[in-house]
């Protein structure tokens, strides 16, 4: 399909129900962790999604990735895909959903701020670079929040990991770009991601200690909805809008990710929301909007 310069009403829809899937998967991972050890939750993830969308490529007449592929970009977004969810599962294991929201949903701001370097007609504006300043200051007041509560309290390692796994995530769709592996099909590009990432996940979680912590119910269903739901169809959606529209258009929606991430932590978790919360919220939302906002076209003479 051709390459969009713009966004459309079809790609804004699919993007709204895409940050907002994504906004609940945090929630999920968190309630897995009380079932399963981390890393082996990643990896059954990452295994039951590459299975499915192996199943969907079959069913549609379509080719796994050629060696070349891997070659050319598929094995490195596998590692940075792995690296992302390695930091994310853990750091929701040491610190609350809301915390890790705010912070892992800042990735657009570290794409806009890298593709401004390295991708042509994707340039700053300094409405854009004000936006980035807000969202930067989001994150730092997020980081530097720290809440009593003795063991019980959020781990400030926690939150620093929600922050790598977002520049984790940022490298993707900039090596998509950079390799020519736009040009390959959205599934091409996930299953990549899947296949590479989900062997290192399971040998990690061996070296890792238990795997299992009383999985009930709740937990099993959590993780099936992450790699039937997020992983095999919301990602999929996700990589094929990259593949269409600007990087930074794409990413312009997804300030609604953190408020609906942060909403359902403190609804479904019961986990405090308070003023230093919402204001790191806020200032990562308007960040977002700015750096993504959509410039304006040029007023005719």
């Amino acid at each position: 399909m051709e390459r969009k310069t713009s966004m459309d009403s079809a790609g804004a829809a699919l993007l709204i129900g895409c940050a907002l899937l994504f906004g609940l998967n945090n929630v999920t991972i968190k309630v897995a962790n009380g079932g399963f050890q981390p890393l082996f939750q990643a990896g059954l993830r990452s295994l039951g999604a590459v299975a499915l969308i192996g199943l969907w490529m079959a069913l549609r007449g379509i080719p796994l990735p050629r060696p070349g592929v891997f070659r050319r970009g598929g094995l490195l977004i596998g590692l940075f895909f792995t690296g992302e969810f390695l930091c994310l599962y853990i750091a929701l294991d040491l610190t609350t959903v809301t915390r890790a929201s705010i912070v892992f949903y800042s990735m657009p701001v570290w794409l806009a701020l890298a593709a401004h370097v390295l991708l042509p007609g994707e340039r700053l504006s300094a409405v854009r670079l004000s936006g980035l300043a807000l969202a930067m200051a989001g994150v730092a007041w997020a980081l530097l929040d720290r809440p009593g509560g003795g063991a019980a309290a959020p781990s400030l390692l926690g939150d620093v990991l929600a922050l790598a796994a977002a520049m984790f995530w940022a490298g993707i769709p900039l090596v998509i770009r950079l390799t020519g592996l736009s040009r390959e099909r959205a599934e091409t590009q996930l299953f990549c991601q899947l296949a590479v990432s989900a062997p290192l996940f399971l040998g990690l979680a061996a070296l890792g200690g238990p795997l299992l912590r009383d999985p009930a119910l709740v937990h099993v269903a959590a993780v099936v909805y992450q790699f039937a739901v997020v992983a095999s169809v919301v990602f999929l959606v996700w990589f094929w809008l990259i593949s269409i529209y600007p990087a930074s258009a794409v990413a312009s929606f997804s300030f609604l990710t953190p408020v609906a991430s942060v909403a359902l932590g403190w609804w479904l978790l019961d986990e405090p929301v308070g003023p230093g919360i919402l204001g790191a919220l806020a200032l990562v939302a308007a960040g977002l909007y700015l750096v993504n906002r959509p410039a304006r076209a040029p007023t005719p003479a």
